[in-house]
């Protein structure tokens, strides 16, 4: 539901400075229309070239530009001029329809924009209006921001424009439409009939919206008056939920279900506030029950939803594949020099380190990649995607598990990116859920398709996985998983974890970022979790702790 503020009831004030920018009010519709002013009119000096042709003004934007650029849109805005405000945009179709719609579909009306100190051609603003529909009225109070850029074609400054400037939680495509909900609401409850809500659990936003998405019209509940933001095409797309704004009646809930342990999302909640850009799932091993879920930035559902190159928490799904395939055993002896060159690529290790005659199980441990890539040559461009597909369940599109997700990617590549494959780098993309799962198949030997919802709610079938690893294949990764929590990379965050434990550690590198993204996959006992902490680093120091703390909170 969406969050509701009461907001002071707007007075008549003489002018104010806001922001280091004078803010007059002009009366006129109905509202009061604030008249921005910086340092000055903006020059408009009519400079021509010697063949007389106007010259197209290049070259950063000047405080005065920006300032009467974001003044003619705000304040033609809040005066419910649309077409004049979209003309001061780079996209004035689009702008057009959605300003229009803020008054005609989502029912807001007095509105009042308040413009912050620009942030060089960010100009921040504060928005306060109030919604009406029917008989019922509730205020409206968010911030946003808009950016200046200067047409190429003639030199103009405009708003660039997106949906994002006229409401934050707006994607390109979305609306806000005010009236009776698309679906009722629902009362989320954990495993133990306790009820869920964002504010108890605040990584659980995306996840309501989910639930409801799916089962409001199942739950048996009744719709109420809402303004909410209904998704386009592109935001559906990528699973994003309608999500409600502003509730100005509420509707009857229906009741879900679900499998969160309290405590335990509790628990995932207080270690994901300790790392930024950090993400983790738990789940039950025998069943794929997910216990928790949490991520330290709440408006994204990373957790269930990303798609990020797991790095070297892959290597546990390679490592079955070579397994399998007899390229590799535990025990043996195995390649792990310093560069492996596969399709024209140089690959090497963390450090340039290389293993001398070493076994599999310890380049497993230390995590060598050329130990990996230096296989490529003997294997297949859609082996990998098979083991995952086939063993794993991964990358299929075809798990429910109660509300959005992705089920991973996989995809049949050749050359070096096939190499990079095997590493969890290349076109390889994971989330914590899949990875958490991964982690599950190898301790229980068959893969459980993760979900939040019991299937015994709706009579949704679960996914399911053509095949299972021989038992040689399985025993020995699960020696290379246990070796690893023990010796390994990860033995340093599973320590004090102690039982029938087993651990992956991973690095993914991501274009422009200067530290890679850690990830961090293990199980204990019927307990799987998997992390990431994205620009952390090594994954053994950085979501390892919060994996390792959950298994610890489990048991």
């Amino acid at each position: 539901m969406g969050n509701r503020r009461r907001v002071a009831e707007r007075r008549k004030t003489s002018p104010a400075v806001i922001g280091g920018v004078i803010a007059v009010v002009v009366a006129g519709g109905g509202a009061g229309a604030y008249a921005l002013f910086g340092g000055g009119a903006a020059a408009d000096d009519g400079t021509r070239a010697a063949d007389d042709k106007p010259k197209v003004k290049t070259g950063p934007l000047s405080a005065t530009e920006v300032t009467e650029t974001a003044q003619a849109f705000l304040t033609a805005w809040q005066s419910g001029k649309a077409a004049r405000a979209a003309a001061v945009t780079d996209d004035p179709a689009a702008a057009k329809s959605l300003l229009t719609g803020y008054t005609k579909d989502a029912h807001i009306k007095d509105v009042a924009l308040t413009a912050g100190t620009p942030e060089g051609d960010k100009v921040p603003f504060r928005a306060r209006a109030t919604v009406s529909y029917e008989d019922a009225e509730k205020p409206l109070t968010y911030s946003s921001a808009l950016t200046v850029v200067r047409r190429q074609s003639d030199g103009k400054p405009l708003v660039d424009w997106h949906s994002a400037v006229v409401h934050p939680d707006l994607k390109d495509g979305d609306t806000l439409v005010t009236g009776e909900a698309g679906t009722p609401p629902v009362k989320a409850l954990d495993r133990d009939g306790g009820e869920l809500t964002a504010k108890k659990y605040a990584s659980l936003g995306p996840v309501l919206d989910g639930l409801r998405e799916k089962y409001g019209k199942k739950a048996g509940g009744k719709a109420g008056i809402e303004l909410r933001v209904v998704r386009g095409k592109a935001a559906k797309a990528k699973d994003l939920s309608d999500k409600t704004l502003v509730e100005l009646s509420e509707g009857t809930p229906g009741t879900v279900k679900t499998t969160l342990d309290p405590a335990l999302q509790e628990a995932a909640e207080q270690q994901v506030a300790k790392k930024a850009r950090s993400s983790v799932v738990l789940l039950r091993v025998s069943t794929g029950e997910i216990l928790a879920a949490a991520n330290a930035s709440p408006g994204f559902n990373t957790a269930f939803q990303g798609s990020l190159a797991p790095g070297s928490t892959m290597k546990v799904i390679t490592s079955s594949l070579l397994l399998e395939k007899g390229l590799a055993a535990a025990d043996k002896k195995h390649p792990c020099p310093k560069y492996f060159t596969y399709g024209h690529w140089k690959f090497q290790n963390d450090d340039k380190f290389e293993i001398k005659n070493g076994t599999f199980k310890a380049s497993f441990a230390r995590s060598c990649n050329t130990a990996f890539i230096s296989q490529a040559p003997k294997l297949k461009d859609d082996d990998l995607t098979k083991e995952a597909q086939q063993v794993f369940g991964l990358g299929l599109n075809n798990w429910a598990i109660g509300v959005p997700s992705f089920d991973g990617a996989v995809p049949v590549q050749s050359a070096a990116q096939m190499g990079a494959s095997l590493i969890g780098q290349g076109g390889v993309r994971m989330n914590p859920l899949n990875m958490a799962s991964v982690s599950a198949t190898v301790k229980s030997g068959t893969f459980h398709q993760p979900y939040l919802v019991s299937p015994d709610v709706d009579g949704r079938k679960l996914a399911k996985a053509s095949r299972t690893l021989p038992a040689g294949t399985l025993s020995q990764l699960r020696e290379l998983m246990s070796y690893t929590a023990a010796y390994g990379t990860a033995a340093e965050a599973m320590a004090g974890v102690g039982g029938d434990a087993g651990a992956k550690t991973g690095s993914a590198e991501v274009d422009g970022q200067k530290k890679p993204n850690g990830w961090f996959t293990a199980y204990r006992g019927d307990l799987a979790a998997a992390g990431v902490v994205q620009q952390g680093g090594h994954g053994g120091s950085t979501a390892g702790p919060i994996v390792a703390a959950l298994l610890k909170a489990g048991s």
